[in-house]
């Protein structure tokens, strides 16, 4: 293969409010965890079930790390690109431990505030380099836009 690509994409909600550090050097990191959730209909019992997987997310970014510092709270939809990225390090008892996330790093990362102070339907996107604002009143016309229905029968045949 002659390249490669490391590129998540995540749509989901904060499960607490950003916790911010900072490096050695004054560089601001912003950790977030995100809750991704899906559902389906279970072909048995015919009930709705749910899952919901849960993602550690480092911005690095010094933009984006402001915007999820001063906007973000519990609770709020977000949309993220980043890459995924795996650390480790040796625990107080001297065993190797590991840690996946998705990273937001200083060039390659973009956060989008799905709801904000106000509005449930603005938008606010940054992505290091460029800043888009949300319409300031009656939203984004999302009348164009399909979404899937909740009772969609899931008996694929394959």
């Amino acid at each position: 293969m002659a390249g490669s690509i490391n590129k998540v994409i995540l749509v989901g909600n904060l499960g607490a409010d950003p916790t911010v550090s900072n490096t050695q050097s004054g560089s601001k990191i912003v950790s977030l965890r995100i809750a991704t959730s899906d559902s389906w209909k279970d072909r048995a019992s015919g009930e709705r079930k749910e899952k919901t997987e849960w993602h550690r997310v480092v911005i690095f970014n010094p933009q984006l790390a402001d915007t999820a510092e001063r906007y973000l709270r519990k609770g709020s939809k977000v949309y993220l690109e980043g890459q995924l990225q795996t650390r480790s390090w040796k625990d107080n008892n001297g065993n190797d431990r590991y840690t996946t996330e998705v990273v937001l790093q200083n060039f390659s990362g973009v956060l989008v505030m799905l709801d904000s102070k106000g509005s449930s339907e603005s938008s606010v996107s940054f992505d290091g380099n460029d800043v888009f604002s949300a319409p300031s009143s009656g939203g984004w016309d999302n009348s164009s836009a399909t979404t899937p229905s909740a009772d969609l029968d899931d008996d694929i045949p394959f």
